[in-house]
């Protein structure tokens, strides 16, 4: 069974959906750890609950590749297949870049390239955008960049908050998380430049 490594910082509603598709026997994979970087994530109880593996290890005041070699030093004992970034709020630094190439992936509440970073809904509706939605890719070391494994759309009402509209395309990130690990763990893919393509 392939292993993944769940890292988290605040409710990690994206970790819960992989959780229910896994206990579902829709995603064969095993939660192997869950991490978080803040000691009063929601994600570690939930994680508790669930009888899976929670390591608090906080981040504050530490810097970026230090944090990345002490998640790797965490990690290493536990034959981690696949890292998921489930609402992870910070950068991956270098050491953890590299013990994991191209087997980290990260969710993205918009239709990458638009609107990488934080305060995605608001960029979205300040910017008029009638379509927004969310994007699953791997993460290299620039700021949601790496290349693009899978993207669903929403649809922008003209009545949406930065609120109503996250909410709806957390719906679609549940769906397409979860289908993107999975064939990342089949191995049925190649990329190509920046396309991640499905072998047939």
């Amino acid at each position: 069974m392939k292993k993944l490594a769940i890292l988290v910082s605040g409710r990690g509603s994206n970790f819960e959906a992989i959780a229910r598709q896994i206990r579902a026997g829709k995603l064969q994979a095993e939660i192997a750890a869950v991490v978080a970087n803040v000691p009063s994530a929601k994600a570690l109880e939930t994680a508790e609950t669930l009888g899976l593996p929670a390591i608090s290890l906080p981040s504050k005041g530490i810097d970026t590749d230090t944090y990345a070699a002490m998640v790797v030093e965490q990690l290493a004992p536990l034959g981690i297949d696949l890292i998921i970034l489930a609402g992870f709020m910070r950068r991956v630094g270098t050491p953890l870049l590299e013990a994991y190439r191209d087997r980290i992936l990260n969710i993205h509440p918009s239709l990458l390239p638009s609107f990488p970073g934080l305060h995605v809904q608001q960029q979205a509706l300040d910017y008029g955008v009638k379509f927004s939605g969310c994007t699953v890719h791997f993460v290299d070391a620039g700021l949601d960049t790496g290349p693009i494994v899978a993207q669903a759309v929403v649809p922008v009402l003209d009545g949406d908050t930065a609120d109503t509209l996250a909410a709806r395309i957390l719906v679609e990130e549940h769906k397409i998380f979860s289908e993107a690990i999975a064939l990342i763990l089949s191995g049925a893919y190649r990329v190509e430049g920046r396309r991640v393509i499905r072998k047939d």
